[in-house]
């Protein structure tokens, strides 16, 4: 099965892709990743990606497509695969549909973990972090015993820099940008399976297990 892992940050996408790849025994395989180890190999893709990430520049659509498509094009990708974190857009959407096409294959769905903006808004600047352990709490869903106080080692709890609600509202907006085109762009094929991403983790597994076996 060949999906495509869709949400906003903050939806919980990493945690239903180690689930989801875990249980239909295929690779999780994130852009992130891949251009890592790209880069930490020195691959003639990845010495072209780094040169842009460098300048601090976006990395080219070609040069991404032709990451991802190196990797789709691995054995352990030959009975199905999760990408998570492309296609970014409908372009890097339509080059992918033509490398699958070209090898006989296709996406089989495209799930969306759908979450309102205001609850990963409470989600993610509810976050705290021990400032010397960094063991993770929630001032709402998960807050520490004593107050700003971390449980285990009794340090200062502190909030990340990208979890501020003015950090979180900019990566929401870029998601938006980017992100409903491509949902459109699924939608119009009949492949877009949507699942409410605000219920608890297993809950949200059980729906998406039920939606991929419809698909199966």
């Amino acid at each position: 099965m060949n999906i495509i892992l869709l949400g906003p940050p903050g939806a919980g996408k990493g945690t239903q892709a180690k689930l989801i790849t875990e249980k239909y025994s295929i690779p999780h395989i994130s852009t992130g990743d891949i251009f890592r180890k790209n880069i930490s190999e020195k691959t003639p893709l990845g010495i072209e990606a780094k040169r842009y990430m460098d300048d601090g520049q976006l990395v080219p659509d070609e040069v991404t497509i032709g990451i991802v498509n190196d990797r789709l094009s691995m054995e352990d990708c030959k009975n199905g695969f999760l990408l998570d974190g492309f296609p970014r857009t409908v372009n890097q959407a339509e080059a992918l549909d033509l490398f699958l096409s070209s090898n006989d294959k296709k996406i089989d769905t495209a799930l969306l973990i759908d979450v309102p903006k205001e609850f990963i808004l409470e989600r993610m600047t509810g976050r705290r972090v021990c400032s010397a352990c960094g063991a993770s709490y929630h001032i709402k869903f998960n807050p520490p015993k004593a107050e700003g106080k971390c449980d285990i080692c009794g340090s200062s709890l502190v909030q990340r820099k990208d979890d501020t609600e003015e950090t979180v509202k900019e990566r929401l907006d870029v998601y938006d940008r980017q992100t409903q085109p491509l949902i459109q762009y699924y939608k119009e094929q009949n492949i877009l399976e949507t699942v409410n991403g605000t219920e608890e983790i297993n809950t949200v597994f059980k729906k998406v297990c039920d939606v991929l076996g419809a698909v199966k």
